[in-house]
């Protein structure tokens, strides 16, 4: 369909739905080990239902409608409902705490949240008081919610109910309401993963998102026979970018998991031929691979090694665009009938043909993973406030250490001071409430990122990191710790890893071990442990990790090297603010909850003695205290 100034995305799933009726299902839900199909007319179906039935609770054009809840159909159809009446969709974390939630729902102005069930009913119910513009919350999943009498709730059935009602006595009203909408008008109000301050909400339209889907599909076509895991939660841009935009235009399915804890399963039931993720899921695909090697046979570690050095060695004669000897080609087709293909099936991957990484940095030995068995994995890059994607790798054009060429429609130079900029139908219109930093943002008619890069002489981008968190090194040379952080955690041992060296004297960095493989990997060693904390502070783990750090060590050069780390006695948890949301580190944030920890690593300590405030969902807070062992790496 063709992108005009009149198009939106409610007008889309109408145009689709019609178009495909009831014979293609347009999304799969698992539930109690079965996939239960919907097709594009129930899918419209529910979303006139409940569109109607939120203007029945009197919703208006411009309100905000938050939304939270695990990816589910029910969350697509009360977003898309909300956008038939013209709302605006703020999507919340499934997992936000109450602080979070509150500054959300008070600063977008939402009068209606709609959650799944009795726990985000709970946590509507305990801001409500905080948060003036909050008149409904509607809740789906009656488990727990018997008891429950606040007048301020309505239940999602009760919604549809009205809606039905409306119907029947206006059955034109849910189309002259679709067509009232403009491509210029706000869909989704998106709120940044606020690494440093509070996060900034960035406005996003209707043009905005179909552009977006309509220029990445021109890359990498999708068409009505694929399928589509929605897994990542709906509040990250990237997860809106596939199932939204390009779902709606392509026509591919959507598959939703049954629980978070069964979609690896569930991707390789399914096998889509289309895949998009951030890093840390292909990083557990890579993680998984290892362990189960590291636990195999000899005779299968050995095939593995022989395969996987076939295949890498095949992977970069096509990255590099060079011929594939006869001899290797052969070697490669009987590396894959005895390996590659069935790691493949195993992680759910036999049959893709898009698959995306974005939202952070992938390391390169990762993306060559995939490349080495056969997986034509790709970056991404791009950010909210370009509707998700500004720059795409093409196939046959895979570089590890860039993120490929903008995409239909998009300029991106290169400032002066090295800060990636961009240009497209898919910027932003600004942040709401936040006219300084909308001004900050898009200076010049660009779209200013904040990341440090440049465009290497095959006109790939190459981003370098975040303008604030580059680090200057001992010899006044410039590095990103993003590149060190994504190397070490190849080492299956590794789950996170923060790197500190910005005007120090040397590199050093605080590490989390992954405790499921380390706790194997002891088990197997017969080394006791009785918890995370004692696990990580092990001679034999600081060791094992030692050895990890050092091997990375041998691919820097000297300033950038790794002088010494700790294990900490924890992992690295969005729920203690040491990560955002999307897992990101909040880097100024660490060093203010570890400082002694820091003081520690450049004071040459050889144990750092570390006490930390715990504290509890009901407000009670503990002292908790620590002995972490300083290792040397050379």
């Amino acid at each position: 369909m063709e992108i005009t100034a009149e198009l939106t995305l409610p007008k889309l799933l109408l145009a689709t739905a019609r178009h495909y009726g009831d014979g293609k299902v347009a999304m799969r839900e698992k539930e109690f080990g079965i996939w239960r199909p919907i097709t594009w007319r129930e899918y419209l179906a529910e979303v006139r239902d409940l569109a109607l039935g939120l203007m029945a609770l009197g919703l208006q054009r411009g309100d905000k409608v938050a939304l939270i809840g695990h990816n589910r159909p029910e969350g697509l159809w009360a977003e898309m409902a909300a956008l038939a009446v013209g709302g605006v969709v703020v999507w919340l974390f499934q997992d936000a705490m109450l602080d979070e939630v509150q500054y959300v729902l008070d600063h977008s102005d939402a009068r209606l949240l709609v959650g799944e069930g009795q726990q985000e009913a709970d946590k509507g119910l305990a801001i409500r008081a905080r948060c003036p513009k909050l008149e409904r919350i509607v809740w789906d999943d009656p488990k727990g919610m018997r008891g429950y009498d606040d007048p301020c709730l309505v239940s999602l059935a009760e919604v549809r109910r009205l809606g039905r009602e409306l119907d029947a006595r206006n059955p034109q009203a849910f189309e002259r309401m679709i067509a009232q909408g403009r491509g210029d008008d706000v869909a989704l109000l998106f709120y940044t993963s606020g690494t440093t301050a509070q996060p900034k909400g960035a406005l996003l339209t209707h043009g905005n998102m179909l552009k977006m889907g309509q220029n990445m599909l021109a890359v990498d076509p999708c068409g009505e026979a694929d399928d589509f895991v929605s897994f990542l939660p709906f509040s990250w841009i990237g997860e809106q970018m596939m199932s939204i935009s390009c779902g709606l235009m392509a026509g591919f399915t959507l598959n939703f998991p049954e629980d978070p804890e069964t979609v690896q399963r569930d991707i390789r039931e399914i096998a889509p031929q289309v895949l998009f993720s951030p890093p840390r899921i292909y990083e557990q695909m890579v993680r998984t691979v290892q362990v189960k090697v590291l636990d195999a046979p000899w005779t299968k570690r050995n095939a593995y090694g022989w395969a996987m050095g076939v295949g890498g060695q095949v992977a970069d004669l096509k990255l590099t665009q060079q011929p594939i000897p006869g001899l290797l080609r052969l070697k490669h087709e009987l590396a894959d009938l005895l390996v590659l293909r069935k790691l493949r099936d195993h992680l759910g991957l036999a049959r893709i043909r898009h698959a995306y990484t974005g939202g952070a940095a992938l390391g390169p030995d990762h993306l060559r993973f995939f490349h080495a068995i056969g997986v034509n994995l790709k970056q991404i890059y791009g950010q909210t406030e370009i509707a998700g994607i500004s720059v795409l790798h093409r196939d046959g054009d895979v570089r590890y250490d860039t993120v490929g060429t903008p995409i239909p429609e998009t300029e991106v130079r290169i400032a002066p001071d090295g800060e990636i900029l961009s240009r497209s139908p898919c910027v932003f219109k600004g942040y709401y409430k936040n006219p300084d930093a909308t001004r900050e943002t898009l200076k010049d008619d660009w779209l200013h990122s904040g990341d440090i890069g440049f465009i290497d002489d095959q006109g790939h981008l190459v981003v370098f990191d975040r303008r604030k968190d580059v680090m200057t090194l001992a010899d006044g040379s410039r590095f990103s710790p993003q590149y060190l952080e994504t190397r070490l955690k190849f080492s299956p041992y590794i789950k996170d890893a923060w790197v500190l060296g910005d005007r120090r004297p040397a590199v050093t960095a605080v590490i989390c071990i992954d405790a499921g493989v380390v706790g194997r990997w002891a088990e197997d060693n017969h080394i006791p442990y009785t918890s995370y904390p004692e696990l990580s502070q092990k001679a034999q783990v600081l060791a094992l990790v030692r050895e990890a750090v050092v091997h990375v060590n041998k691919g820097l050069p000297p300033p950038a090297r790794i002088q010494r780390f700790v294990n900490l006695h924890k992992e690295f948890d969005a729920d203690d603010e040491e990560l955002t949301r999307t897992r990101k580190l909040r880097r100024a944030f660490l060093e203010e909850r570890y400082a002694d920890v820091v003081e520690g690593l450049y004071a040459a300590a050889r144990e750092i003695h570390l006490e930390t405030t715990v504290t509890y969902e009901d407000g009670r807070t503990s002292r908790s205290k620590h002995t972490l062992g300083a290792v040397e790496t050379s």
